[in-house]
């Protein structure tokens, strides 16, 4: 990303005066997918591709002028409009701006312009780097105190209250603590967290991208949520002496004692989380002892069990799965929300080539079309460039 490029953007749409620039990366998730809204463990981390921002007070009380660089769109709108605006990429901006004023950041008007180069539709998160990045950006704009912490919340919020997703903290928690060449272990529950060293010597990391996004009626996010929520109140209704917030509360006797109550679908989808959040913790063992073989193995069986328990894989992906099997790569599996996107994979140095020229031949033979392919590098997280 380049701060002459946006500084130039900023200069051109606004009155010609700069402000500060800040920066929020996307992220990768190494294992522990569709954990952190059900109190679980994930184990992401940032990466060097993300939001850049340039923000300035305006003068004004409430105005706020913003410029997607990338759409090649300016909206500007009042905080105190109570609809916001309406494109969907300037309500992140409303969203942010609203959820910092709640955290008694005395935001006003100020004019944004921004642009990124988180790869679409990977499930790199691109969302999360923009609520981090304005959150980031206006607590320092307006000299608030917002921790780290109320960044991150704040940009969940904002993903709840202003854009419809009922996400967890994950994605917001790895664009602002994220930390080169370091992944995190986050409880999601308790917010506890710990960095793990990764520069796993002999393999990379490396993302394949289907570039194909289902698109699927309804809210499929929000429904497998409610399917794990309400296997966890069938098992408090058979259990009131306990409490059970999260499936990170139940064992799995507790799970199998519903499954005929609670249905094969929900029961499925519970069974996924519970096994996810097992191997999340078998990863942090492996990486103690430098076992990346046994990394590998949790990555392919979280994508079994996306693909065929939690079932928000697709066709395309689960392909490229199975080529990565084919060619000996050490670990594969579908990133991010699902029904699309990319894998990501922990590939052996001395087959990453032979690898992807394969990935590449035969998925354009029974697609039309190469997948895109990026390479990981792990960076750090929100911050001020100038």
């Amino acid at each position: 990303m380049d701060i002459e490029f946006v500084r130039s953007r900023f200069i051109k749409h606004f009155d010609g005066k700069t402000g500060n620039i800040y920066t929020s990366p996307g992220r990768i998730n190494l294992i522990g997918e569709h954990t952190d809204y059900n109190g679980g463990y994930v184990f992401p981390g940032a990466v060097d591709k993300g939001i850049m921002a340039e923000i300035r007070a305006n003068g004004t009380e409430d105005t706020v002028m913003a410029y997607s660089i990338d759409n090649k769109d300016r909206v500007d709108f009042k905080l105190s409009d109570p609809n916001g605006p309406k494109a969907q990429w300037a309500r992140y901006v409303y969203g942010t701006a609203l959820e910092m004023k709640k955290l008694g950041v005395p935001v006003k008007g100020f004019n944004i312009a921004f642009a990124g180069d988180v790869p679409l539709g990977a499930g790199m998160s691109s969302s999360a780097a923009m609520t981090s990045c304005f959150g980031y950006g206006l607590n320092d704009v307006f000299g608030g105190n917002a921790s780290q912490w109320d960044i991150v919340l704040a940009g969940q919020a904002t993903e709840h209250n202003y854009i419809g997703v009922n996400c967890g903290i994950m994605d917001e928690f790895a664009s602002v603590f994220g930390k080169a060449g370091c992944l995190m272990r986050l409880d999601c529950r308790s917010r506890e967290f710990e960095y793990f060293p990764f520069k796993p010597d002999g393999y990379r990391l490396v993302l394949v991208d289907s570039v194909v996004k289902h698109q699927l009626s309804g809210s499929p996010y929000n429904d497998r949520r409610r399917s794990c929520e309400n296997v966890v109140k069938h098992i408090q209704d058979k259990h009131p002496e306990g409490k059970f917030e999260t499936l990170r509360d139940c064992t799995w006797e507790q799970l199998d004692e519903v499954r005929s109550e609670v249905g094969e679908e929900d029961y499925k989808r519970a069974k996924f989380v519970l096994g996810e959040k097992d191997r999340v913790l078998a990863v942090c063992d492996a990486l103690n002892e430098g076992d990346y073989e046994k990394v590998g193995e949790m990555m392919y069986q979280t994508h079994e069990g996306l693909s065929k328990e939690y079932e928000v894989s697709c066709e395309e992906l689960d392909f490229l799965n199975q080529i990565a099997k084919e060619n000996g790569v050490t670990g594969s599996r579908i990133m991010g929300g699902g029904f699309g996107g990319c894998t990501i994979n922990l590939v052996r140095n001395d087959i990453y080539s032979k690898f992807i020229a394969d990935a590449k031949k035969r998925f354009n033979e029974k697609y039309g079309h190469e997948p895109k392919v990026y390479d990981v590098n792990i960076g750090d997280g929100s911050r001020k460039l100038c």
